[in-house]
């Protein structure tokens, strides 16, 4: 029947009336036309229609509508049954569950927020994230050439005939026994079993000197007046190992040490939390100073993806990430050996029946309940719903989320939403990292890493969690998957799968307590965590100096990396130190403290000279004062003039006639070229020989000879000593004014300056050329 076709006609019965049947049969031949009926909007025969639909009762079109039937439009009633129906209300359910999930955290997320503030350098890395995003580290300019080089396979494949090895430069901010002592030990004992030669340089000393001593030998130590005595060109690279040793590189910003090659490491953050109060300060040139010296390193090196977005502030193209630091597995050993578990759930108000789980986030949001959290939530919510409402029979289990500081209300925006969520009270509770961290890590149970953002670091807490020996339950991203394997040294789970979740939670739990393979989990992870990172943190090194450095002719190519025995760090040589917490983890006056007061007090005094003029009014000279003095220096000029006068009429001998005419050439001797110093000069009459020392760099200065036998001959136009009458090269020789031919002739284009119009400079028998490094060499060997 088609669609627009008349309703059959009914007789009384119910039956359908014989001729509505005939009439259907005499219209089989048009069945074709209904169907191009259909899709049309006027009918083909109008008013025979009207009238058979006049021939139907008023009782018969309640039965007719009773029956399922077609719109205008094509729409049904309700058009679906049977299977395509138990379909539909799948997809429906599965809808409604997304959206409610959608609202949940939104609404989580709008409780969360509201209890605090975006704040400082996350506020403007959050400002570009979207939900599912990820935040990467990439590194540019300087330090993704070395990064990505090729380092020297293609030199160790031709000939080579050296003589030494390549020499570097160590500079120790401090000689403490701390982690950053043992990663900096690790790597140097590395690099030296690949052929690098080591001298030690040390701004002050500390317990480690003896340890430091025994791999390297004698070690020289760093004040004020020693920084400028080194030759540092002689080595081919400098390695600085913490802020402190900033001081020994400001004499590596000048000529002709800015060219060597240096690798700063920064390791502490103590800079970067000072860096915002400069701004609020108003200290731009404290700011400005710091970000000259980060200029001056070739690579700025850190040791997590962390760093990086601390400093951002003094980034100029020169930072790097070479993961791996043993700090928080010493962190963790040294604070396992003076604190107890039970005795820190007694006075957090935990018992030991309780289960205590642990959740953290990511590292980028660490200081806030974000909506990282939020959407943590999610996942975590089934998880937390089924086990918070359980009360077995030993004891309940408890929900820790620790992120943020304790006072910024976060632990009310969690009990609101453990409220929403319907969880008993006591079950979720919240602490931030301004505490007690360590202490809340190793009461926990488990560690639970909720978080939808991946990282490209390892995350420091969960090194902190192996390494107290507490199993783990992680997302399955790249970074956990190249060092964890599932099942044996953690959890996984896919992320934004609550089920998921839910299994590999259970695997952990038996009866309310750890099950055997949660702690054969954590006992694995344990032995992990120790030494996780250090293979990839002594090939970071290796690679970046065979990137970085420049190897002479006659220098040793390093041994390739793959001949390394990697795998840990040095934990023989602090052995002691971790086993009896003795470790020199304290506090010291940094040099960024020590920067700050110097320029906070010169800009007190800059304020008080300009602000300050009116309290010293009374010290000021007056307008009688100063006719005072002209009038003083008039009457002295005036007795002068007077003397000179009396002298000249009075009878003089003027002596013998050769001593006049001796004295008359000598003035004439004397007359100095233009930057030529009287005083030299005359030190120099009568000298039979002068000794020109080529340099190139005002750094060159303090290894520089004074007295009558040596005169300085400056390279550079820009680097001449002020009090002296050095030689400008430059301006004897114009070519040497581009750097093309000033680095390839070097020392040669000096004497060339000087032999260019030599009698106009020169006027003894004798002449002799000394490089300034030979003073500096006889330095470098005292």
């Amino acid at each position: 029947m088609g669609r627009n076709s008349s309703p059959p006609i009914l007789d009384g019965n119910g039956n359908e009336n014989g001729k509505n049947k005939n009439s259907d049969n005499n219209n089989d031949d048009d069945q074709g036309f209904y169907s191009i009926r259909d899709r049309l909007p006027f009918k083909r025969n109008p008013i025979h229609t009207r009238d058979r639909t006049k021939q139907s009762s008023l009782l018969d079109r309640p039965l007719v509508r009773n029956r399922p039937r077609f719109n205008r439009k094509g729409f049904l009633l309700f058009p679906l049954r049977g299977i395509h129906l138990f379909y539909f209300l799948i997809f429906f359910s599965v809808f409604a569950f997304a959206m409610a999930s959608m609202l949940m955290q939104s609404s989580i997320a709008a409780v969360v927020f509201r209890q605090g503030g975006e704040r400082g350098w996350r506020k403007s890395v959050r400002e570009g994230l979207r939900l599912g995003s990820t935040l990467k580290f990439m590194p540019a300019g300087m330090s993704r050439w070395v990064a990505e080089g090729g380092g020297l396979d293609r030199m160790r494949s031709t000939a080579r005939i050296g003589v030494r090895g390549p020499r570097l430069a160590l500079i120790l901010g401090n000689m403490k026994k701390d982690p950053q002592s043992l990663m900096m030990l690790t790597v140097v004992k590395s690099l030296q079993r690949l052929g690098y030669v080591i001298k030690i340089y040390a701004v002050a000393n500390g317990k480690a000197h003896a340890m430091w001593e025994h791999i390297s030998g004698q070690i020289s130590f760093l004040g004020p007046e020693q920084f400028v005595h080194i030759d540092w060109s002689i080595f081919e690279g400098v390695i600085a190992d913490s802020l402190e040793a900033k001081e020994a590189i400001s004499s590596l910003m000048q000529e002709p040490f800015d060219t060597v090659p240096l690798i700063w490491i920064i390791q502490e953050d103590t800079l970067a939390t000072r860096l915002p109060v400069y701004e609020e300060m108003g200290l731009e040139h404290l700011v400005s100073h710091w970000k000259s010296a980060f200029t001056r390193a070739n690579v700025i090196v850190f040791p997590d993806f962390t760093l990086p977005m601390l400093y951002s502030m003094l980034d100029t193209g020169n930072f790097l990430v070479i993961p791996g630091s043993p700090v928080d597995v010493w962190g963790a050993e040294s604070y396992s050996k003076t604190h107890a578990k039970h005795q820190l759930r007694k006075d957090n108000g935990f018992s030991m029946d309780d289960m205590v789980v642990l959740v953290v986030g990511s590292s980028f949001f660490y200081d806030e309940l974000s909506w990282d959290y939020a959407v943590a939530m999610h996942t975590i919510g089934p998880l937390l719903m089924r086990y918070t409402r359980r009360n077995d029979a030993g004891g309940s289990f408890k929900f820790i989320f620790l992120s943020g500081n304790s006072t910024d209300g976060y632990h009310d925006a969690l009990q609101q939403v453990a409220s929403r969520l319907g969880l008993t009270q006591g079950s979720v509770r919240h602490y931030g990292l301004d505490g007690d961290v360590n202490g809340v890590l190793l009461m926990a149970d488990i560690v639970l890493y909720g978080t939808s953002q991946e990282e490209q670091g390892f995350p420091s807490l969960i090194i902190r969690a192996m390494t107290f020996g507490i199993p783990v339950i992680t997302p399955d991203f790249p970074i956990m998957k190249k060092y964890v394997v599932d099942g044996t040294h953690g959890v996984f789970f896919p992320k934004h799968q609550p089920d998921a979740l839910l299994r590999a939670f259970s695997l952990l739990i038996s009866n309310g307590r750890l099950s055997r393979f949660a702690q054969t989990v954590a006992s694995s992870g344990r032995l992990l965590a120790k030494n996780i990172l250090a293979s990839e943190c002594i090939t970071g090194y290796a690679s970046l100096l065979e990137n970085l450095l420049n190897f002479p002719s006659d220098v040793l190519l390093p041994a390739p990396v793959s001949q390394l025995r990697l795998g840990s760090w040095e934990w023989n040589v602090f052995g002691m130190e971790i086993e009896h917490g003795t470790g020199d983890i304290s506090r010291y006056f940094s040099v960024v403290y020590a920067l700050e007061e110097e320029f906070t007090k010169h800009t007190i005094s800059s304020d008080i000279s300009q602000y300050g003029a009116e309290i010293q009014d009374q010290d000021i000279p007056t307008e009688q004062d100063w006719d005072i003095v002209t009038e003083i220096e008039n009457f002295e000029d005036y007795e002068r003039l007077e003397m000179d006068e009396v002298e000249e009429r009075m009878e003089r001998n003027p002596g013998v006639w050769d001593d006049i005419y001796r004295n008359a050439r000598r003035s004439e001797k004397l007359k100095f070229e233009a930057n030529e110093r009287d005083e030299g000069e005359l030190e120099r009459t009568g000298q039979p020989v002068c000794i020109y020392e080529i340099y190139s760099g005002a750094g060159a200065w303090p290894f520089l000879h004074h007295g009558s036998l040596y005169r300085g001959l400056s390279l550079s136009r820009k680097a001449r000593r002020l009090r002296s009458d050095d030689v400008d090269a430059v301006g004897r020789l114009p070519v040497l004014n581009d750097t093309h031919y000033r680095d390839l002739l070097c020392e040669v284009g000096g004497m060339f300056s000087i032999a260019n119009r030599v009698d106009n400079i020169h006027k003894r028998p004798w002449i002799g050329f000394q490089s300034w490094r030979a003073a500096g060499f006889i330095v470098h060997k005292s």
